[in-house]
């Protein structure tokens, strides 16, 4: 018998996840319990299934070798790709989202979302691009690759449509590039367009920020055209933001309008906002106790086993509840991070931070949403929320980070026998 001395899938991270999954089924559990009962109380079932898969995944991916990851990376994008780019013709919509084309259904069953696949598969495309890179890029024009990547993916996702995703690969996006060690103005220049299409709605916002960006160009000193490009496109997105504001569909007016002031429309955009505030806010302390939350048991709080099952946990477990799950999450980006900073090598390094980004866009936005402090996307909370795609997704980032985090620096974690 012999004593090889290796490194091994990290564990402490494999514990995170483990417990944010179970906490995760345990409220799809109680968000099906409810006074009347539906369909909803037999998805826990399912969403077991897909939790002991998605370990089943992330133990094969843990036992791979980072060179497989760089190797897949090509197929996985390109899969990807075609996968979403058929949604635009096959694809189906379901639960609050019936009216997108998200779901791959043949037969009438639904196989799952492609997107999560590309969310991945972004990352690793990401990662081998600016990974083949001697330095980081310092132009608009260094970026094009990068750009690209993202940019193809985004399209056909927003063409589904689905912002909420779409989102993700924008935050993804930066993160990836700002830990490939682009510099913060440059950032700021390329993000800078959607900046002013959002300030436009205020004129002298606009006109404020319009003059730090000019002065950040002087700054920063790009080349001529660039700076010309970026500037340009600043004002274009302001002048059009009115004309674009016009062209939306009167619900989608009232999505933006009811973030400001929920109680603009409380019994149709408004009422997800309003009844998500009163869950959290009567949870109190310590809850009302689990599976015994008013607002879900009367099914006053929609897509609570999906979107909105955050509130399930304020109203039912309280601010204790809350702050666990919270704690959770922020333990596992932490060790994302760290796995991330400790790997000798760019690729790896990027990939692990970039999947870290998606899921930290994620609990941003859906947290975020149910308090009102964004808008409604339609975006679920990793581990949480029911659906099984988005489950095996999650766990097989963990896979990933595993693998990573295996071939990183430090002392072996233990011996294998």
């Amino acid at each position: 018998m012999s004593i090889t001395r290796r490194r091994m899938a990290d564990p402490t991270l494999v514990v995170i996840a483990v417990a944010l999954s179970v906490f995760g089924i345990a409220m799809v559990y109680s968000a099906g319990q409810t006074d009347v009962p539906t369909l909803v109380a037999r998805l826990y079932k399912a969403q077991i299934v897909w939790f002991l898969l998605g370990l089943t995944a992330a133990w094969a991916l843990s036992r791979a070798s980072v060179r497989f990851l760089d190797w897949v990376t090509t197929p996985a994008y390109a899969v990807s790709i075609f996968l979403l780019f058929i949604l635009l013709f096959v694809g189906a919509g379901a639960g609050t989202a019936a009216s997108t084309k998200s779901w791959l259904q043949i037969g009438g069953v639904r196989l799952g979302q492609p997107s999560e696949l590309a969310k991945i598969a972004v990352v690793l495309m990401l990662g081998r691009i600016l990974a083949a890179r001697k330095e980081a890029p310092k132009s608009l024009v260094e970026l094009w690759q990068p750009a690209l990547a993202v940019f193809v993916p985004w399209v056909l996702i927003m063409r589904q449509p689905d912002l909420g995703t779409g989102i993700v690969f924008v935050g993804i996006f930066f993160a990836m590039l700002f830990w490939a060690g682009v510099s913060w103005p440059l950032l700021v220049m390329v993000a800078s367009p959607v900046v002013s299409l959002i300030l436009a709605f205020g004129p002298g916002v606009w006109g404020a920020w319009f003059l730090v960006l000019i002065a950040l160009v002087l700054w920063y000193r790009p080349y001529l055209v660039e700076g010309v490009v970026v500037v340009l496109a600043n004002v274009v997105t302001g002048v059009v933001a009115p004309v674009l504001w016009d062209k939306l569909n009167p619900y989608q007016q009232k999505r933006l309008l009811v973030f400001l002031d929920p109680s603009a429309d409380p019994r149709a955009s408004g009422y997800h906002v309003i009844q998500s505030q009163v869950a959290i806010g009567s949870g109190g302390w310590i809850g009302k106790g689990f599976t015994l939350g008013s607002q879900k048991r009367l099914a006053f709080l929609p897509a609570q086993h999906t979107d909105f099952i955050f509130p399930v946990v304020g109203e039912e477990l309280g601010f204790i509840g809350v702050t666990i799950a919270l704690s959770l999450f922020l333990f596992l980006l932490l060790r994302s991070v760290r796995i991330a900073a400790r790997s000798p090598d760019p690729f790896p390094s990027l990939v692990a931070f970039g999947l870290a980004s998606a899921w930290f866009v994620h609990i941003v936005v859906n947290v975020g949403m149910t308090l009102n402090l964004m808008p409604i996307t339609g975006i679920p909370l990793p581990f949480f929320s029911y659906g099984g795609s988005f489950m095996l997704s999650c766990w097989i980032s963990v896979g990933i980070l595993g693998r990573i985090s295996s071939e990183g620096r430090g002392p072996a974690d233990m011996l294998v026998i």
